[in-house]
């Protein structure tokens, strides 16, 4: 923590002279007498400090640091223990991942904690799992001896911090998967040090656009080691009232409060003058019909949203990137369990049958299931049918818009006030994004047709595709069904 209050400091004086006191360093949560000491934890333990009281789940550390302990009390982590207790294929390989171990925080000798001891204080996944050990701190609490967490999830060859050290492998790939994203290459070169970029491509800016100034140990390392977006960006590690523990709500129709939507949002309208990167991340204000140039001749709704943007697909994003699946060979044996963590919409299926990042195959090779466990599709092969109808269809109205522009005269797109050109280009553009199309076909027909009718009138080039929206809609609307 940056600053501390008079009761915590209180609270830290106490710990550090060693005369604590149950009652002086609990907070309301607490309501049995602590069952293990504050201060003198095993010595096998590696100065792990652990529980304060078992019972109540009470962290030594949550004893000063009150919000983060009431806070991570709702989590899975909290109850990791019991969990693993509950499932039939439990052996002791699992316990280090499910109790406060070297796992997670980067401590080089794996006889601590729970390894060491097996003390009833040492489990469940603590603030220790994370932070490391805690003594120093706790016996003389200063801001220079703090235990802070790193954020980072892959150290090169080997997870060794952080929270692939444990969510990794067949049972919780989410550190191997996530590896395969392009989440784990957002900070590229071109966007650092790019004040318009780093927002969202680099983990600690993320952290900071979002107004979360916690404490850890890469947070002001921006310039020599910048952070990809990793589980700490999008998931908060102390908990909080989201599912999963995520920053944001996933379901809500909204580009300021969506998690996905706080980044995959922006130039989403068009601008003179055109940009020459065209439109940059645009996903979700497209799939909530919030994007595009609509033509001074429309006069149809600009509030186009489709199946995939609705409140049929309540978990909007999530639902087709972050599809789940567990996968059993031919003898049904198990393989793999899959997460969603690539973030692959469609993904390809490796020879197992495990989704993979990779977007390299046929089409008929890749999975459909997410799109008809949603409720937007009868079936997989239903969803496969209408992306290729749509795929079509949309490919036939970008050739003849791109036909038109071509014959306008350059001076037109490099114009600093709007006009057909810039707008139509601009539609352009977002149409061939990859994935506009699924986000939200009814919208980027609508932008495209409507444009091509606008050139028309503007530029008097004769018809060279001449189409009723109010025909093809129809039409559809059926292939989504």
């Amino acid at each position: 923590m940056k600053s501390f209050s008079g009761q915590v400091l209180g609270r830290l004086t106490a710990l550090a002279i060693g005369v604590v006191v149950a009652s002086s360093c609990s907070s309301d949560k607490i309501t049995s007498k602590p069952d293990v000491s504050l201060t003198t934890p095993p010595a096998a333990a590696g100065n792990f400090v652990g529980y304060t009281d078992t019972l109540t789940k009470q962290t030594v550390c949550g004893n000063c640091h009150v919000d983060k302990q009431l806070a991570w009390e709702s989590t899975k982590h909290a109850n990791a223990w019991a969990d693993l207790q509950a499932n039939s294929h439990a052996n002791a390989s699992c316990e280090p991942c499910h109790t406060v171990s070297s796992n997670g925080n980067g401590t080089t000798d794996t006889q601590v904690g729970w390894v060491s001891t097996k003390d009833s204080r040492y489990k469940d996944v603590q603030c220790e799992s994370c932070h490391g050990p805690g003594q120093d701190h706790v016996t003389s609490p200063t801001l220079a001896n703090r235990p802070l967490a790193s954020i980072a999830v892959d150290t090169g060859a080997q997870f060794g911090a952080g929270c692939g050290e444990c969510h990794t492998g067949t049972h919780h790939g989410f550190a191997d998967e996530w590896l395969q994203s392009a989440h784990a290459k957002t900070q590229e070169a071109h966007a650092l040090g790019n004040a318009a970029c780093v927002g969202c491509h680099v983990g600690q800016d993320a952290l900071l656009a979002w107004g979360v100034t916690t404490n850890y140990k890469e947070a002001s390392q921006e310039g020599t080691n910048p952070m990809p977006v990793t589980c700490a960006v999008c998931h908060d590690p102390h908990g909080g009232p989201n599912a999963g523990q995520l920053r944001f709500r996933i379901d809500v129709a909204d580009t300021t409060a969506n998690l996905c939507m706080k980044c995959h949002q922006r130039d989403n309208r068009a601008k003179a003058p055109l940009s020459k990167y065209g439109p940059m991340a645009p996903e979700g204000p497209v799939l909530i019909g919030q994007a595009g140039w609509f033509p001074p001749s429309y006069t149809g709704s600009t509030n186009i949203v489709g199946t995939h943007g609705s409140s049929t697909n309540k978990d909007l994003c999530v639902t087709c990137h972050m599809g789940t699946t567990t996968v059993t060979d031919s003898a049904g044996g198990f393989v793999d369990n899959y997460h969603g963590h690539t973030f692959a919409a469609a993904p390809c299926l490796d020879a197992k049958g495990v989704p993979t990042a990779s977007g390299d195959c046929d089409i008929s090779q890749r999975s459909f299931a997410a799109c008809a466990t949603s409720g937007c599709h009868g079936s997989p092969a239903a969803a496969r049918s209408a992306m290729t109808a749509v795929e079509q269809r949309i490919a036939l109205l970008d050739s003849a818009l791109n036909s038109q522009l071509v014959k306008i005269p350059a001076s037109e797109f490099s114009k600093t006030t709007m006009n057909t050109a810039i707008g139509a280009k601009f539609n352009l553009q977002l149409a061939e994004k990859a994935g506009s199309a699924i986000h939200n076909p009814f919208l980027i027909e609508t932008l495209l047709t409507s444009s091509i009718q606008q050139v028309q009138k503007d530029y008097g080039f004769a018809p060279t595709f001449n189409v009723d929206l109010r025909n093809i809609l129809p039409e559809t609307a059926k292939q989504y069904r």
